[in-house]
């Protein structure tokens, strides 16, 4: 049998080495050291519009921590765009929240402003306003970010922006990771760039970022003595996982440029094949394309397609289950209309990793094609 294709596995540039390599040639194997600020200052440089960044233990730590600085507790609501992995809503259960799904909308797949605002005057008429709004740039592609934020501004309430995959994705110019009240990043392994594992939470209020260096370390008071007046985390990213990150952070643009590419050549080789469909980029938007993912005609389809590049030991994956169809949400109100639920049945990821070779496309377009000529 030939090689794995991966949907998307980690790529290594080689930088990386040198910065673990110093952290391990200084000793800084603590879980704290030059590179954690380095890491910080890279992304904050990267992004621009006066954001701070604390690096964090993953992407799911970061919305976290977003929500207890939004002063999010039990029993409060959180709007979740419903189109997303599970890691975008867990967060709301950890403070004793409740989650309120909303659908998508079919331009880019993201939580739809119409549902949102139906949503938030529904839940205001039931007595109880959201305390925030989770909205992601689901596989890189920028939501609908002026009539999400416009709608947050109207009924003043805080966006936590779940970037966790759209690192490098631009709306209107601007970095997505830089529109919310806070926002999350992911470097996940399979992510655009990664860590091994690793997050980060992103702000333009200082105060905010200090408070989630202090709640991510365990939340120890100015003391000689262990001194601890609030509940902390062990969720602060390590020096050595920050070296390679200052790695992974001198190659983005390469990385971005490679996963756009796959993109491209996805489109361009299925062109006539009219049963497949994609989506395209509305004007100002630019995603990253973390992940490639086409419609299919039916859910047999999508089924029939990723169990035969399965038997050639090619990778592929479903789009994202709904939130509100996991049996762990069962009970958590929703707003919907039918989008979301269409996106799933039809909906398939193709590997989309930046160390994909020519030949590894070849051999996905291939047996795609030869599944439609069946």
């Amino acid at each position: 049998m030939e090689s794995k294709i991966w949907l998307s596995s980690p790529h290594m540039s080689g930088k990386e080495q040198s910065y673990v390599n110093n952290a391990f040639e200084t000793n800084w194997i603590a879980p704290l050291g030059p590179h954690v600020n380095g890491f910080e200052n890279a992304i904050q440089d990267y992004l621009q519009e006066n954001s701070h960044v604390a690096a964090l233990s993953s992407g799911t730590a970061a919305i976290h921590l977003g929500l207890i600085l939004l002063d999010v507790g039990l029993g409060d609501e959180v709007i979740c765009q419903s189109k997303t992995f599970s890691a975008s809503a867990n967060p709301i259960a950890y403070q004793g929240a409740t989650p309120i799904f909303v659908d998508s909308e079919m331009d880019t797949w993201n939580i739809c402003p119409e549902q949102l605002e139906i949503a938030i005057k529904d839940r205001i008429k039931k007595g109880k306003k959201p305390k925030a709004i989770i909205s992601v740039h689901l596989y890189g592609m920028p939501y609908k970010v002026d009539e999400v934020h416009a709608i947050a501004k109207a009924y003043n309430i805080p966006i936590l922006e779940d970037s966790a995959e759209s690192l490098g994705s631009t709306y209107k110019s601007i970095k997505c990771g830089t529109f919310g009240d806070i926002a999350a990043l992911s470097f996940n392994g399979n992510k655009i760039i990664t860590t091994s594992g690793g997050g980060a939470l992103v702000t333009k209020n200082i105060k905010f970022k200090e408070k989630a260096i202090f709640l991510a370390t365990q939340a120890r008071d100015k003391a000689v003595e262990y001194l601890h007046s609030s509940i902390g985390y062990n969720y602060r990213l390590s020096n050595v996982l920050a070296g390679i990150g200052r790695g992974q952070m001198e190659v983005i643009d390469d990385r971005v440029s490679a996963r756009r590419a796959n993109y491209d050549f996805y489109k361009e080789s299925f062109k006539s094949i009219n049963e497949l469909q994609f989506v395209d980029e509305p004007d100002g938007y630019f995603s990253n394309r973390w992940l490639s993912c086409m419609l299919t005609p039916s859910e047999e389809i999508r089924e029939g397609i990723r169990i035969s590049l399965e038997a050639l030991n090619i990778e592929t994956r479903p789009l994202w289950k709904p939130l509100h169809q996991q049996p762990v949400f069962k009970d958590a109100p929703r707003y919907l209309n039918g989008v979301s639920d269409k996106l799933f049945e039809k909906g398939l990821c193709l590997p989309s990793g930046s160390n994909l070779t020519n030949q590894d496309l070849d051999r996905v377009t291939s047996a795609i094609k030869t599944y439609f000529r069946a």
